[in-house]
Parts: structure tokens; C-alpha cells; sequence
């Protein structure tokens, strides 16, 4: 793995975690950020996921020797 690959991967968990953690948040009924802005953290952070990984793939095997 490549330190620029890494980076993806790194950002790839992140917005994972966002992604989770606004999903609990607008199931619980009250989110602390609002409705409006927890909803759109989720509406970017599944997308960042999967370019995040499938940018972190695509340069870990770019780097194969």
C-alpha cells in the first residue's frame, strides 16, 4: 500500500463513519445538527465512500510490482 492509497482508505472510513452516524441520528427523531444538514452529510458522505475506495483500490494495484 502507498501512502496516497492509504490516504483513500483513510477517507473511505470517515465517511463511512459519517454516513453511519447521521444515519442513527436522523432515526433517532432529533438530530443535533438538524434534519436539513445531518440529511445532506448523508447525502455526501455515501458517494465519498465508495470513490474513496474504489480510488484507494485502483492506486494500491496501479502500484503492484
Amino acid at each position: 500500500m502507498t501512502p496516497k492509497s492509504g490516504l483513500f482508505l483513510a477517507g473511505s472510513c470517515i465517511t463511512a463513519i459519517a454516513a453511519v452516524g447521521s444515519m442513527f441520528e436522523l432515526s433517532s427523531g432529533q438530530p443535533d445538527l438538524g434534519t436539513e444538514i445531518t440529511a445532506i452529510i448523508l447525502a455526501i458522505s455515501i458517494p465519498l465512500t465508495g470513490l474513496f475506495f474504489v480510488a484507494a483500490v485502483r492506486d494500491a494495484r496501479a502500484n503492484i510490482k
